[in-house]
């Protein structure tokens, strides 16, 4: 059913209410924005000592995503880019975006045991992404 959204309603005044149908959306995706066959790779990447080495790592693995993926996946971290730049107002530093949507972003095919283990990693790729998004997304 086609849900027609006003925008101009009091409620989505609230950076809360949007904020949290973003991530819902993001999270009720079949798949997630980094697709379950990439989960593991980028949880590989992320774990290489050599900061350069992981930095390419990385940015082959966002350009080897689906187009679908990858293009949402810019406009995206663009966006959060954004938010962290004005993280003096709203206290959503690098970390605190990561924590907030790092599980939401990557998650496995299926929720294990080493869910909490996962966790940290799931949060510094993003936290990755948002330090080196001009490397990563080169305009």
């Amino acid at each position: 059913p086609d849900e027609q959204l006003d925008l101009d309603d009091g409620r989505w005044e609230d950076i809360h209410v949007v904020t949290g149908a973003l991530k819902l959306f993001l999270r009720e995706l079949p798949e997630p924005l980094v697709p379950f066959s990439h989960f593991d790779k980028f949880i590989a990447a992320i774990k290489i000592q050599d900061p350069s080495l992981r930095g390419r790592c990385i940015r082959d693995l966002v350009l080897s995503l689906p187009p679908a993926h990858h293009d949402t996946m810019k406009v995206l971290f663009h966006h959060l880019c954004r938010v962290v730049e004005h993280k003096e107002e709203n206290r959503m530093s690098v970390q605190s975006v990561a924590i907030v949507f790092g599980p939401t972003l990557l998650r496995p095919a299926s929720e294990e045991a080493s869910m909490a283990m996962h966790m940290v990693f799931q949060n510094q790729v993003v936290e990755h992404i948002l330090n080196h998004y001009g490397y990563i997304f080169p305009d």
